[in-house]
């Protein structure tokens, strides 16, 4: 069980929560939800003990697993040993047991206190260690060729896989994860919802994946109105509950101001007249009715609406055996149409190619090929009046030039159509949330969130038939993320996508393309048919 008594923090001016009191119950799992900068991380780490809040207290049990972010604090240690050191008492014995057996000779006391570590090792299964750690990095993608190697040799999407292996190990009381989901691909995300699942300690999570909220959270805990809520059942439940609760408030609120101004009325009209008793009556009801200020919400949802300046041509493109490899074979031959209107979404694994894939289809399109990528062997064809607007993974690479030479956020979206009006420059930016002084934000400050957001302006602005999204999600929070959603179903040009999230690829695909086992899979039907074929 965790437990906080009136947690308060703000920063500034700004209050995140204040007077917060809680109980997280074992058996239950949390999602901690709530915008970006309402302070989710922030709760998480006070519940972690890594930031102490500035009011109030945290219980907590003795034994935590923690999703930590720092991916370069284990670079000197193996992968399994990376794992394991989730236990702390298993690896502190461990430790201590080894630094004795190094001695060049060993005391009666050595021994003494070599059987108390053994009798800790056992207790907390140290003699399967290893292989518990190794079902874990199997489930999470990580094969046993690397087990071995130093964490410093792997890539940051594997280090985070192990990480989160880390939280998982030693049947912790309690799991504290912060984005587990990030780098995860699809097959790895199902994995840690089934193993969640059977978790029976006390589970809180931040997650911007919707699906996996809803299919591992029983409780949602909610950042909002200066405080957290507790609501019952996933972030769908949360949010029709919530939506409901709030109605109901500015339901009653109205009522109380109808009364008011009656109450108001009478006293204007008789509080010169013979009726005073009445009139003070009045006057002390409406000072009972007076209506209490909602706490504000921090919710703020953008609103995402891809138009075309003009429709592409029936055939938008065509391509034939596209063949890419590094020290191995990416994909061969890989032929396919793509007609207008169709929603394709990329799925596989990480590193199984889907970027790669982009990367081809775009090597020779005018602006947005990478000139240190080339085609092994395949041609590539854009249909009449291809108009492509791409979103690549890296984000942060659309916005060096902004960056480059100091521009302000409307400066850079603006020089994508030097033509387009003022207002209208202050509109796009308005419906994602660059409200009043935000537009003159220099783009170096700006947030990974913020990043996205600015890109998903310039498709807004430029108008192209042809979206590529790669891994747009990434830096979204939910209602960013469900209005993208919303965006792309809406859609009539056609579409490119890659991602892991589970509502974006089941409501938005009309087609895949598989990557697996170095083949790619070119399914005509949206997810649900795919997976009823496959299961």
């Amino acid at each position: 069980m965790i437990s906080v008594s009136n947690v308060s923090m703000r920063y500034g001016s700004k209050v995140l929560f204040e007077d917060v009191t809680a109980t997280f119950i074992p058996g239950r799992r949390y999602g901690l939800t709530g915008p970006n900068g309402s302070g989710k991380s922030t709760f998480m780490k006070i519940l972690t003990g890594d930031l102490d809040p500035q009011k109030g207290s945290v219980v907590r049990p003795r034994k935590c697993g923690v999703l930590r972010q720092d991916q370069f604090a284990f670079d000197a240690y193996r992968v399994l040993d990376t794992v394991i050191m989730g236990n702390k008492p298993l690896w502190t014995a461990m430790e201590e047991r080894d630094r004795i057996y190094e001695k060049p000779e060993l005391t009666d006391a050595d021994g003494m206190r070599l059987g108390e570590l053994e009798g800790i090792i056992g207790d907390e299964d140290g003699y399967s260690a290893e292989s518990d750690a190794a079902v874990l990095l199997d489930g999470l993608d990580i094969p046993e060729s690397l087990h071995e190697r130093k964490m410093g040799e792997l890539q940051g999407g594997q280090k985070v896989r192990i990480l989160l292996a880390q939280a998982l190990f030693g049947k912790p009381q309690a799991l504290l994860l912060d984005e587990p989901t990030n780098y995860l691909d699809l097959d790895s995300i199902h994995w840690l919802q089934d193993f969640l699942n059977f978790y029976d300690g006390t589970l809180i999570v931040i997650s911007h994946d919707r699906h996996f909220l809803n299919s591992v959270t029983t409780h949602t805990a909610d950042i909002d109105y200066e405080t957290i809520i507790a609501y019952t059942g996933g972030y769908d439940d949360m949010v029709m509950a919530k939506t409901q609760i709030r109605a109901t408030l500015e339901a009653q609120n109205a009522q109380r101001e109808k009364k008011i101004a009656q109450l108001n009325d009478f006293i204007a009209r008789f509080a010169a007249g013979t009726r005073s008793s009445q009139v003070t009556s009045r006057r002390k009801e409406v000072e009972r009715l007076q209506t209490t200020e909602l706490a504000r919400s921090n919710i703020a949802r953008p609103y995402i609406k891809f138009d075309q300046a003009r429709p592409s041509g029936k055939h938008v493109l065509e391509f034939k055996g596209v063949t890419k490899s590094y020290d191995h074979p990416i994909f061969d031959s890989f032929s396919a149409n793509v007609m207008r209107g169709e929603k394709v979404c990329l799925m596989g694994r990480n590193g199984m190619g889907k970027t790669t894939l982009l990367k081809s289809l775009l090597a020779n399109y005018p602006g947005l090929a990478d000139p240190e990528f080339s085609l092994d062997a395949g041609a590539v064809t854009w249909g009449h009046e291809a108009q492509v607007g791409y979103f690549p993974q890296d984000i942060g690479a659309i916005l060096a030039d902004g960056v480059q030479h100091g521009l302000t956020v409307a400066q850079w979206l603006h020089q994508w159509k030097p033509e387009a009006h003022h207002e209208d420059i202050r509109g796009i930016l308005g419906q994602m949330l660059f409200r009043g002084e935000e537009g003159e934000k220099q783009t170096a400050a700006l947030s990974g969130g913020e990043q996205a957001r600015l890109a998903f302006c310039k498709l807004i602005l430029t108008q192209p038939n042809i979206l590529i999204f790669d891994e747009p999600t990434n830096h979204l929070d939910l209602e960013a993320i469900n209005a993208l959603n919303i965006a792309l179903q809406r859609y009539e040009g056609t579409v490119l996508l890659v991602t892991h999230d589970h509502d974006l690829i089941d409501e938005v695909a009309t087609r895949l393309w598989v990557f697996r086992d170095g083949q790619i899979e070119d399914f005509q039907g949206p997810y649900a048919e795919w997976k009823g074929k496959h299961s």
